[in-house]
């Protein structure tokens, strides 16, 4: 049985490179995923498609029932701050879900937890918090960085009007991005430790995908420098989790 990352959260403003990174190792080969990235059979919990989904239900009941909205403002904005909360929710139900549909949780299965958080909605402080322990044992996390500028810049190449419900073409109008995302609480939540951060007294190693240059938008460039940053990544597992190298 190969020996790969059985959780990896991978966060980063809208637009960082995250879904490209997904894109990009489902689309390796078996042997690739496990040989070079430490990567299994991949499950991606995204929040995306739940948020999405909400925004739908929303129109129906107010165009085609003429009923109140359930989640979200006319104007795309949540109702209330705590649906940000059960995103998280949601993300630890389908979890478990997995975790027992598909047996024991170490095996050749990564499982990946995407999501993006602005401070404006309580940050990646509070995303961790809520997050279960049971979600947290044994995971890594991936955080993509770019600044601002560039989540911007990304949002509006990616952006495709006909596909406003796909991963790798959804965007925000720029209102929305400024309010929700500009400021981010990543520098403030790993201040204590360059390495691991510790939620509850759970030690979760962490590196930094450096994208400014994005390079997730370029395959040839993405390959090596991912594989670097996952090695990285690696070894600090291996020093919590005791496996080998």
């Amino acid at each position: 049985m190969a020996l790969v990352f059985p959780k990896i959260i991978l966060i980063g403003r809208p637009a960082s490179g995250k879904s490209e990174i997904i894109d990009y190792l489902k689309k390796s080969s078996v042997v690739v995923r496990q040989e070079r990235f430490r990567m299994g059979d991949i499950i991606v919990f995204d929040d995306f498609p739940m948020l999405w989904t909400w925004f739908e239900e929303d129109d129906i009941l107010e165009k085609k029932f003429n009923l109140p909205r359930l989640h979200s403002t006319k104007d795309g904005y949540f109702k209330d701050k705590s649906m940000w909360d059960l995103l998280i929710e949601k993300i630890n139900l389908e979890y478990e879900k997995s975790v027992k549909d598909l047996g024991e949780e170490y095996k050749d299965i990564t499982r990946i937890f995407e999501f993006a958080r602005g401070t404006q909605h309580g940050g990646y402080k509070e995303a961790f918090d809520r997050l279960s322990d049971n979600l947290l044992k044994g995971a890594c996390v991936l955080y993509v960085n770019v600044s601002y500028e560039e989540s911007i810049r990304k949002n509006k190449k990616r952006f495709n009007p006909d596909k406003p419900h796909s991963i790798l073409e959804h965007g925000l109008e720029e209102e929305k991005m400024e309010k929700l995302y500009k400021e981010d609480d990543w520098d403030e939540l790993t201040k204590n430790s360059p390495t691991h951060l510790n939620i509850r007294g759970i030690e979760i190693p962490y590196v930094v995908f450096q994208n400014e240059q994005s390079v997730t938008e370029d395959s040839k460039l993405l390959g090596p420098i991912l594989e670097e940053t996952l090695n990285e990544l690696w070894k600090l597992y291996y020093k919590v989790g005791g496996l080998p190298l």
